[in-house]
């Protein structure tokens, strides 16, 4: 024993020292392991000393730019569906629609035979003012053949867009006389309307869409109702199918033209931020009363359901379609210096009665995608009886009427999905764009055939796709590959002969021809007008 306590600590020592030299040869393949980080002059900031660590000592080359948008990016992601990173070459194509205009030349094309094709030019734009026609072939760009090279939209795009004032020489060709015309074509800034169509269904009736609430909107708005109430407007169908949203200054203009002063339209909160209430103006709106119907589906979200449940709430409107959409997430943009930006949720939306527009998302982001077709898969969009709802989330409006939250807005007059003449083969032909290809086609072969028609009116009246015409589609159909399907054809016959009447009309008079063809035959417009006739439409608020 005398001798272990003399031995002890050398005893220790050594196992110590053997002990150190074996962790450094175990841990020799992270040898470069080192106190790198900011923290050591105070300002600790993880994900830039991660991001910097990896690009001055990681073993391959990295991109940084890259490297730090997918952080933000998937960063964001983890928040919320809506929260978002917004890489600067994409920012101002995100910005067009809502500031309502873009710099290009002025006109809708369409890609025909890997040549541009000229569907229509803006009314107004630089193209139109030159005297470039809906038919005519861009041929040449900048004295470049731009005529079957297999070009797609983007770079039709990226040749033809510019900054106002900017030039660019064209080509065209113009089959109906064969001619070749130089064009030098001056950009400009070319309106995009959100005001889709706005026109009179009967003598009683006008009917508005709203595609989406941009800068312009409220004054397109205006400018449709004040004609069609010359024209003897006396009810209202207002079309927000399908529109995704916007600026929500907007929704609220134009949900202020149908209710009376100091009506609480919408209001916000946030952890952050507190609760902020928009209200109805003292201006009277143009249609404070008379019969008004709203139209939603599982396409509206956002602007169009801060529109749909404030009319629903002050039992001003009656709600029409689907359940929308359920985005009830208020975004805020901040821009970097280098033009990028983030939309970072800050609030939420909810009705005047208090409800939440805003769908869940805590089962994450592939979830919350899916939705719309899950609501599919249990039969939503086909009855109402599948929908169901909390006790928790019934409120009742001034009228005494039942609503529900839990996410979108859920109509008042419930329509299912129309599924008439859907078929394999229609979605096969209608997918691959065979369709809208024909109607080009046709106009284009046919064109001098339609100048008998002075009008909408006249053409609407006169003009139907005959059998003769549908059998011709089919056979187009079998040129382009597509498996014979008798069976289908023949269910979605009446529905294909539809839309190539509208997508002919389109081309001559644009939406003011497209919309009253395409919605002649809607089940959910047909439902408004029946309850416009039997005066079963809300006209006064509450």
């Amino acid at each position: 024993m005398k001798r272990l306590k003399y031995w002890l600590p050398f005893i220790i020592s050594v196992s110590l020292v053997l002990g150190m030299y074996v962790g450094m040869r175990l841990s020799e393949p992270f040898k470069n392991t080192r106190s790198f980080f900011s923290f050591r002059t105070g300002q600790f900031s993880k994900i830039n000393d991660v991001i910097n660590y990896i690009n001055n000592e990681y073993v391959d080359t990295v991109n940084q730019k890259s490297l730090v948008e997918k952080t933000i990016s998937d960063m964001l992601h983890e928040l919320d569906p809506h929260s978002a990173y917004i890489p600067a070459d994409e920012l101002q194509a995100m910005n067009e629609p809502l500031e309502g205009n873009f710099d290009g030349i002025g006109i809708e094309f369409h890609i025909q035979d890997d040549t541009i094709m000229v569907v229509s030019a803006v009314s107004g734009g630089p193209s139109e003012q030159l005297g470039i026609r809906s038919g005519d072939r861009i041929i040449k760009v900048e004295g470049k053949n731009v005529a079957h090279v297999d070009i797609t939209n983007t770079q039709v795009m990226q040749l033809l867009r510019g900054p106002s004032k900017t030039s660019v020489k064209v080509t065209v060709f113009r089959r109906s006389t064969g001619q070749t015309l130089d064009f030098t074509i001056v950009r400009g800034k070319i309106p995009i309307y959100s005001v889709d169509v706005a026109y009179m269904i009967n003598k009683e009736t006008g009917f508005i869409k709203i595609s989406h609430f941009a800068e312009n909107t409220y004054s397109e708005y205006i400018d449709a109702f004040m004609k069609l109430k010359e024209q003897g407007l006396q009810n209202l169908v207002l079309d927000l199918r399908g529109n995704p949203g916007g600026y929500l200054k907007t929704a609220i203009q134009i949900a202020d033209e149908f209710l009376p002063d100091r009506k609480l339209i919408v209001y916000t909160e946030g952890r952050s931020r507190a609760r902020e209430s928009f209200y109805t103006t003292d201006h009277r709106g143009y249609f404070e009363t008379g019969p008004l119907v709203v139209l939603i589906d599982e396409g509206s979200a956002s602007a169009s359901e801060i529109v749909a449940g404030a009319l629903q709430d002050w039992d001003r409107a009656t709600i029409v379609g689907r359940r929308s959409f359920g985005k009830g997430l208020v975004q805020e943009q901040s821009e970097f210096p280098d033009g990028s930006a983030i939309r970072l949720t800050v609030a939420r939306y909810y009705t005047p009665t208090g409800r939440c527009i805003q769908k869940a998302y805590s089962e994450g982001y592939d979830e919350y995608s899916n939705e719309l077709f899950e609501r599919m898969k249990r039969g939503e969009l086909l009855s109402s009886d599948s929908i169901h709802f909390s006790d928790s989330l019934k409120y009742k409006t001034p009228g005494g009427k039942i609503v529900y939250g839990g996410g979108g807005i859920m109509p008042d007059v419930f329509v299912p999905l129309d599924t008439a003449g859907s078929s394999d083969f229609y979605a096969v032909v209608n997918g691959q764009g065979l369709i809208s290809q024909f109607a080009y086609n046709y106009l284009d072969e046919h064109r001098q055939g339609f100048d008998k028609y002075d009008s909408f009116g006249t053409f609407n009246t006169s003009f139907n796709v005959t059998g003769d015409r549908y059998h011709q589609f089919l056979d187009f159909v079998k040129k382009n590959n597509v498996a014979s399907d008798a069976k289908g054809a023949q269910v979605s016959e009446k529905l294909i002969k539809l839309q190539l009447k509208a997508l002919i009309a389109r081309q001559i008079w644009k939406n003011d021809g497209f919309y009253p063809v395409l919605l002649s035959d809607d089940p959910t417009l047909k439902k408004a007008l029946e309850l416009l006739e039997k005066k079963e439409v809300a006209a006064h608020g509450s």
